[in-house]
Parts: structure tokens; sequence; C-alpha cells
């Protein structure tokens, strides 16, 4: 006997369509809507963003001597660690400071573990790329996400963020940086978010501050978005103390801003 027709697929069963051309919207939508839906479920309204180098290794997984950036994985780490022991012991317990990266290797890597270390969520924002494979195996579970879109994992890296935190790194940290620069700078994004550049010895001699003033392309008061730290006591202190003004922790008030 011939085999029935089962008739039409539905649309939204149609797989040669959602991944065509011509359900790109629908896919850029779906990466706004299924995070922001998890994000709900799971309470999660204020992160803690590190950004950083996917190069940076563990010291016990380098081979010789340690290298400057492989010293800033434990950094970050032991940042992450105390950044989550300190939210998790807040008075208010909606007010709950959550470590976010973008889920890869390195400096990221670092980042989540810390926070598992300290028992506490992260948040992944993985991409797709041919040289990672998937999040880190630090980040909680249901909180990794894996992004098609560069621009719409930005979007939730920035969109939650209360601070930042930025390590070492290459053309994408570097790229991260200056996109959330402008967007403080020009007033673009109206949230106040103490920036931490971690590291003067990296950002000192990669970016020439003073040049990009004497030449008049920055004011000098641009120099007041960010603090450049050298230190895990120097930026948890900072970050702790920022947010703990902006967001009125101290009497167990919260403060939500409008996006």
């Amino acid at each position: 006997m011939p085999k029935r027709d089962k008739g039409p697929v539905k649309a939204y069963r149609n797989i040669e369509f959602l991944t065509g051309r011509d359900a790109r919207t629908l896919r850029i939508l779906a990466e706004y809507l299924e995070p922001e839906s998890r994000f709900e479920r799971y309470d999660v309204e204020d992160t803690i963003v590190f950004f950083g180098s996917s190069r940076a290794r563990p010291a016990d997984d380098v081979d010789g001597s340690e290298s400057p950036l492989h010293a800033y994985y434990r950094d970050a780490q032991e940042l992450a660690r105390r950044l989550t022991d300190w939210s998790k012991g807040l008075s208010n317990s909606k007010r709950r400071f959550i470590v976010c990266s973008g889920g890869g290797p390195g400096i990221m890597e670092a980042a989540n573990r810390g926070a598992s270390e300290a028992r506490g969520l992260s948040v992944g924002l993985g991409i797709s790329l041919p040289m990672e494979q998937g999040v880190n195996s630090y980040v909680s579970r249901e909180l990794a996400f894996e992004f098609h879109y560069f621009f719409m994992r930005k979007f939730w890296l920035v969109y939650l963020a209360k601070a930042l935190c930025v390590f070492p790194g290459g053309f994408g940290t570097l790229d991260e940086l200056f996109e959330l620069m402008t967007l403080t700078q020009t007033g673009t994004s109206r949230r106040p978010r103490p920036i931490v550049l971690y590291g003067g010895e990296f950002w000192n001699k990669v970016i020439a501050w003073d040049t990009l003033v004497e030449w008049g392309v920055i004011n000098h008061d641009d120099l007041d978005l960010f603090r450049v730290c050298s230190t895990v006591d120097e930026a948890f202190e900072f970050l702790t103390g920022e947010l703990t003004r902006l967001h009125a922790l101290e009497g167990g008030a919260t403060v939500r801003e409008s996006p």
C-alpha cells in the first residue's frame, strides 16, 4: 500500500525554512526571546560581566614558566569567587549580582570557575566559532547559552550588566571594551556601570590614554569612565563600593533602572 501523505508541514516545524535566509528575522528574535525567558525563570536581573582573552590558562595547565597572561587567569578566578561570596551575603535577597562571561575558555572560564567555587550561579553567553566548542564546564547548566549572532550576544552581555571587569585580551576584548565605552561616553546607555580595566601593566601599554587626550579626540573627563586596577583587592573594593553606592545596598532597598 502507498504511504499516506501526512500533509503540509507547519511553518514553525519547517527546518528548511527556519534555517534559510527568509527566516533570519525569526532567528534574531529567538536569540532575544529565549534568553529573556530563561533569565526571568531564574530571576537573573543583575550581572557582573568579565571580559578577557580566551588564551589565558591556569598555571597547572601551562608548561614552563608562567606568563603574565596566565597569571591573570588566577586573578579573574579569585575576583569572581569573592564577588559571588559578597553578593550571596547581601541582606536584600532580591538583589543578586551574578557573574557573567562570554562562556568560552581563558579569562571567561576563570570567571565562571570562581563563581562555581563560591557555589553561585554564573552565566555563559557562548558564540558559535570554528575554534571554540561550546561553553566551558563551569557555567551553570541552566544559564548556558549558544549564540549565532554576535550583536545579539553583545546585547545580552551589556543589557543586564551592572558592572564590568575587562582583563587583558585581543581583538574581541578590545571590540567589546570600546563599544561599552562608546555607549557610556555618549550617554546612549543611561545605566551607570563601574568599569574596571584589570592589569595596569597591560592597559597602560596597549592604550595611550594621555595621547588620546593630548590629541583632543577624547576629553580628560572621559578617563573617569573607568578605573585601572592591578590587584584583586583593589578591583574588589572598587566594584563592591560602587555597586553599593549605585544600588542602595546598605539599606536593603533596590533600584531598578529603565532600559
